[in-house]
């Protein structure tokens, strides 16, 4: 398009896919019934949060144990991290053994709906909570991001178990119908529940609900790994373009790269020397 073209009166006439070689696809998500995704879109409109169970396999969880198990040393830097709290961050750049999670057709097909396409992937961590762990502090995921509330959820979240959550073990609490609310903040009345569920299901949430991590007066630790994912126009949690190398980046599903940061929200927001970042990664 160029300046003198008439068709282009004003920005909104820009907001369309303007690349060329890299058109847009639809994502995995595409794969699941719709009949499914309905019923998954109701549920999270209407507690802004759901619980898909043992979408992962035994033998799945346990590769995840032992692959991400000699990372884990540092705890918290506060009491928001957690103190007696392990985190592994930018799992993408360490393995592969995540990339499922991540890309997983279900949470796609919900994602697809409920942020704008070419949506970004704004963490993915591993996240072991150890006996002795106080419950974290309640709050919204994209609270990060300066935008009164009451308003539409500007990101998403998946916390995957990976070990069992239990009541005691550091489950992840959370208040449902939270995420309309609009300034306040959860008081002693509010319903705050623990998401108890087996090894290997996913308990997906809005970013406007209020959730924390549970406190764990178990004896033993919990793992799990959580995917976090955000609107295309909003600066990720973790800066993926520099923590995963090319290589790596040429490696992973289309859907994965697209969520790095190698992808246009149109007109041009991502791109590179005014060209579509995947010409990057044609670089060799």
């Amino acid at each position: 398009m160029t300046d003198d073209d008439p068709s282009a009166t004003t920005l909104e006439d820009l907001r369309g896919d303007l690349a060329q070689r890299y058109k847009w696809t639809p994502t995995g998500g595409s794969s699941v019934d719709p009949a499914i995704v309905d019923a998954d879109w109701a549920a999270l409109d209407r507690d802004g949060y759901l619980v898909w169970e043992n979408l992962l396999s035994t033998e799945e969880c346990e590769q995840i144990r032992e692959v991400v198990r000699p990372w884990l040393g540092h705890t918290g830097r506060n009491s928001f991290e957690g103190r007696r709290t392990q985190r592994i961050y930018s799992l993408l750049s360490r393995t592969r053994v995540c990339d499922r999670l991540v890309d997983h057709p279900r949470v796609l097909a919900v994602l697809d709906r409920l942020l704008m396409p070419n949506y970004l992937l704004s963490a993915l961590q591993a996240i072991n909570i150890q006996p002795g762990e106080s419950a974290q502090l309640l709050h919204h995921d994209d609270g990060f991001y300066p935008v009164p509330r009451p308003r539409a959820p500007l990101a998403a979240a998946t916390i995957w178990a990976i070990d069992d959550f239990t009541a005691d073990n550091g489950a992840t609490v959370l208040i449902p119908g939270s995420h309309r609310w609009g300034k306040r903040r959860p008081g002693r009345d509010d319903p705050a529940m623990a998401v108890v569920m087996p090894a290997g299901s996913c308990v997906f949430f809005v970013g406007t609900l209020w959730h924390g991590g549970g406190a764990n007066t178990s004896s033993r630790d919990r793992l799990a790994v959580t995917a976090q994912y955000c609107q295309p126009w909003l600066r990720p949690m973790e800066a993926y373009l520099l923590s995963v190398p090319r290589e790596i980046a040429r490696t992973v599903s289309d859907d994965i790269r697209r969520m790095l940061g190698y992808s246009i929200h149109p007109p041009f927001i991502g791109a590179v020397d005014g060209l579509h970042p995947l010409r990057v990664l044609d670089e060799r």
